[in-house]
This record gives structure tokens, C-alpha cells and sequence, in this order.
């Protein structure tokens, strides 16, 4: 019995015991994984795939194609060409079992491209950052603070410094005593600043 099965964006059409070679996949070598986009397995082809049916492969090992070279070289054009070297990066698989049916019940680790794994594995860290951020951004609002830019020499460099110092509005810092806080070098001026916009 024969499958068509679909990984990387090709067809591979297997038998058991077949070896194929594949897209690289996020798999070590002696790992069983399991391909479950069936396109078609013996004479029942799916629409677009095959419920339930599943190929699964031995990974042998992780290489690398062979080189391909790409050359560029324009006509008429001095000094245009150009050399690129390229190796993919594969997955060497020995197919041991075709299933017609079953294949939620194996227990047997899905293959999944390597690429997809390190998308996924890069936007979570995008995601944590996002929750991290959401609640820093919600919490001055929260607290009605001011723009402090709006006082004569402070920037943005120095309002987050005085946010970070926990100052967020005009009446804090009009309350502060210069001397006595360390956080921030806090001027004279922009305290007396500060009492005008409270006033």
C-alpha cells in the first residue's frame, strides 16, 4: 500500500520502508514523528486530505543537500556578476508505517518543520513582552499623570526618570525638596514651574 503525504510544500508518494528526504524537520535522529496531511493512502483520496490517516517515519538523520551554485552574469556590464553558494538543510527519514485510520491515537510526535517551530518559539517572546508592557502603559493613566515635558528643561529623557522615580504630576514634583531627593537631579527652576501650572 501506498500514501501521498505533504510536508515542506511537496508530495512525496511512500511505501513502507521507503528513505525520503525532506525539508528539515524539528526532530534528533532515532525519533519516531508522524505526518498526518494525507492526501491520498491506497485507492481513498482525500478531499483535500484524509481524516484520520497518517504516515509515520524512523528520522536517520539531520543533513545538508548539495551545493548549489548561483551564478549572475550580465551581459555588456562590467564587473556585474555574482556567486552564491547554497545548502539546504534536510531530513533523511525511513518510512515504517502507514495508517489508513487511527492516527489521533498513536501518541506519536507530529513532524513539524523547523522553520515554524522557530516562528513560533520568536513570537513568544513577542507575546510576553506585549503583557509585560500592556500593564506599565495603563498605569500612569490610570493615575491621571501629567505631561511633564511641558516644564522648561525637562525632556523626555528626564520625565521618564521622574516617572521611573514615581513623580507623575505637577503637584508631586511642586512638593518635592530639592535637596533632599536623590533619585533625580530635580532643578529649582522646574519645582517652581511646577507650583505655577498647579496654581
Amino acid at each position: 500500500m501506498f500514501a501521498v503525504l505533504k510536508t515542506g510544500g511537496k508530495q512525496y508518494k511512500v511505501q513502507s520502508g521507503d528513505v525520503l528526504r525532506v525539508e528539515k524537520l524539528a526532530a534528533e535522529a532515532g525519533e519516531k514523528v508522524q505526518f498526518n496531511e494525507i492526501l491520498m493512502v491506497g485507492a481513498q483520496v482525500g478531499a483535500p486530505t484524509v481524516d484520520g490517516a497518517a504516515v509515520q517515519a524512523e528520522v536517520i538523520e539531520q543533513i545538508k543537500g548539495p551545493k548549489l551554485i548561483h551564478f549572475v552574469k550580465r551581459r555588456r556590464k562590467h564587473s556585474s556578476k555574482r556567486t552564491k553558494g547554497h545548502r539546504q538543510q534536510l531530513t533523511l527519514l525511513r518510512i515504517t508505517d502507514i495508517l489508513e485510520s487511527g492516527a489521533d491515537k498513536t501518541g506519536v510526535k507530529a513532524a513539524v518543520g523547523a522553520a515554524s517551530v522557530a516562528a513560533v518559539a520568536a513570537a513568544a517572546p513577542a507575546a510576553k513582552a506585549e503583557k509585560k508592557a500592556a500593564p506599565k502603559a495603563e498605569a500612569p493613566a490610570a493615575a491621571a499623570a501629567d505631561d511633564l515635558t511641558k516644564i522648561n528643561g525637562i525632556g523626555p529623557a528626564a520625565a521618564k526618570k521622574l516617572t521611573d522615580a514615581g513623580i507623575t504630576t505637577f503637584a508631586q514634583l511642586a512638593a518635592i525638596d530639592v535637596d533632599a531627593f536623590d533619585a533625580v537631579k530635580v532643578k529649582a527652576d522646574w519645582v517652581e514651574q511646577a507650583k505655577e501650572l498647579v496654581g
